[in-house]
C-alpha cells in the first residue's frame, strides 16, 4: 500500500466565533431577544465542526442582548433516546455548561404542535417549547438516506431533532421515500407554533472544517437552506479512484455520520433513496470510535468486520436508532473475523477480482478524513496520473 493525498478546494474559515458574530449580526435576528427571555439553544448529535466554540459564541450574544440563554440537547433518539444519554452526547462532543456558559436542559418530554393532513404527528422539545425564543444551530449536509430540495440541515433538525424520539419516529414511521416531503412540511407546522427566531447554519469543507456560517431568519428557512445543501454538496470531499474491489474503513461511529460511515463517500445506502460514492464490491470495518459508545449504526453496510467492533457494541444503542428510523439494515452483524488482517484478508478473497494479487483497494480512516488515503499498488500508475491526487509514500 503507498500513502498518497487528495486534494479538494478548501475553503475555510479563520476565525470561527468572529464569523458567527458577523453572520448573526448581518441577519439582524438579535434585536428578536428581549430582556429576560429564556432563549432555548439547540445542539444536535452530528460531529459538527468546532460546536463547542458556535454554541459559546452563541451563548455570549443571547447574553449581551439580555436573554437567559440554555442548551437544548435536538437529536430525536440518539444517546440511546434518554435524556442522560443526550446530554452524554453533548458532553462528549465538548459542549459542557462551563465551556459554553449556560445550564444544558435534557429531556424527552415533547409536546404535540400539531400533524399533517395525513394525521403524521409533530412534536417539539417541551423546554423549547416553553422558553419566550429558540436557536438551533445544525452543519447543512446532504443526507444518508434520501434526496430533495432540503436534507441533514436546519429543518431537519428542527422536524426530527427537537422532536425527540416521538418526532424522530413520527418522521420515519412512512419510510425515507417521503421524507423529502415530510421534513419540510413538518418544520413548517413547528415554526409557526414554537418560538423558534433564526438558525445558524455551517457548511464545511472536505476536510471537515467551517467553510461559511450563516444565520437565517426563521421565516427564510425554507427559501435559503436549499441554497446551502446545493453549495454544501459540492464542498464535499470523495474517494477519487474509482471503482474499487476492496474499501477498509478503519473506525466508524456515530460522531462520524448518521450511518457510521457516511454512505455519500462509501456508496452504500441503507436505502434506495440516495445514491452516490465510489463503486466497492467489499467494504471492512475494522473498529469503533471510543465517542460512538459502542452505537454500531452503520456495521450492517459493510461486508466484512472483526471481532473488537463485535466486542464493542452496544446493541441497545444502535437498535433505538434502527427502531426510530424503521431502517434495520444498518445494525445487522456483518461476518466478523479475530484480527484486522483476516479481516481484510476475506474481502480481498471474496471481492471476485479477476486477479486478486492486483485488486484495486483504498484504505481510510474514516469518511470524514479523506486527504490521506493508503492506495494499493493496483492503483498507483492511475493515482499518479489523477490531478488532484500526490502519491507521497
Amino acid at each position: 500500500m503507498f500513502k498518497a493525498e487528495q486534494h479538494f478546494p478548501v475553503p475555510e474559515i479563520a476565525d470561527v466565533p468572529l464569523a458567527v458574530r458577523e453572520a448573526v449580526g448581518q441577519a439582524g435576528v438579535l434585536g428578536r431577544i428581549q430582556a429576560g427571555d429564556q432563549v432555548a439553544i439547540a445542539v444536535g448529535s452530528r460531529g459538527v465542526a468546532d460546536i463547542p466554540l458556535i454554541a459559546r459564541e452563541v451563548v455570549a450574544l443571547v447574553k449581551a442582548a439580555g436573554g437567559a440563554p440554555f442548551i437544548v440537547p435536538a437529536m430525536g433518539s440518539h444517546g440511546g433516546a434518554t435524556a442522560e444519554g443526550q446530554r452524554s452526547v453533548l458532553e462528549h462532543l465538548g459542549v459542557t455548561e462551563s465551556f459554553v456558559g449556560a445550564p444544558i436542559r435534557s429531556s424527552m418530554e415533547v409536546v404535540k404542535v400539531g400533524e399533517l393532513p395525513n394525521g403524521l404527528p409533530v412534536y417539539f422539545d417541551r423546554y423549547a417549547y416553553q422558553a419566550d425564543k429558540v436557536i438551533v444551530i445544525n452543519r447543512v449536509k446532504p443526507h444518508t438516506a434520501f434526496r430533495g430540495p432540503v436534507e441533514s440541515g436546519l429543518l431537519k433538525m428542527i422536524t426530527i431533532g427537537l422532536g425527540k424520539q416521538k418526532g424522530a419516529e413520527a418522521a420515519h414511521s412512512f419510510g425515507f421515500k417521503h421524507m423529502a416531503e415530510h421534513v419540510p412540511a413538518m418544520a413548517r407546522i413547528a415554526l409557526q407554533k414554537a418560538p423558534i427566531i433564526f438558525g445558524l447554519a455551517t457548511i464545511e469543507n472536505a476536510h471537515d472544517r467551517p467553510a461559511k456560517i450563516v444565520a437565517i431568519p426563521a421565516e427564510r428557512l425554507h427559501e435559503d437552506e436549499p441554497t446551502l445543501l446545493a453549495e454544501a454538496k459540492r464542498l464535499m470531499p470523495r474517494i477519487l479512484l474509482d471503482p474499487l474491489d476492496v474499501l477498509v474503513v478503519e473506525e466508524i461511529g456515530k460522531d462520524i455520520s448518521g450511518d457510521g460511515m457516511d454512505p455519500n463517500i462509501t456508496g452504500r445506502f441503507a436505502t434506495p433513496y440516495a445514491s452516490g460514492g465510489v463503486q466497492a464490491t467489499r467494504v471492512v470495518v475494522l473498529r469503533l470510535t471510543d465517542k460512538t459508545g459502542g452505537n454500531a449504526n452503520g456495521i450492517g453496510l459493510a461486508d466484512v468486520t472483526t471481532k473488537k467492533v463485535f466486542e464493542q457494541m452496544d446493541l441497545a444503542q444502535g437498535y433505538a436508532n434502527a427502531l426510530t428510523s424503521t431502517v434495520v439494515n444498518t445494525v445487522r452483524i456483518p461476518m466478523f473475523l479475530e484480527t484486522e488482517e483476516l479481516a481484510i484478508k476475506a474481502a480481498i478473497k471474496t471481492c471476485n477480482a479477476t486477479d486478486l494479487a492486483k485488486a484495486r483497494m483504498i484504505r481510510i480512516r474514516n469518511t470524514l478524513e479523506l486527504k490521506e488515503i493508503w492506495i494499493s499498488e493496483s492503483l498507483l500508475a492511475e493515482a499518479r496520473q489523477h490531478p488532484q491526487i500526490r502519491v507521497i509514500d
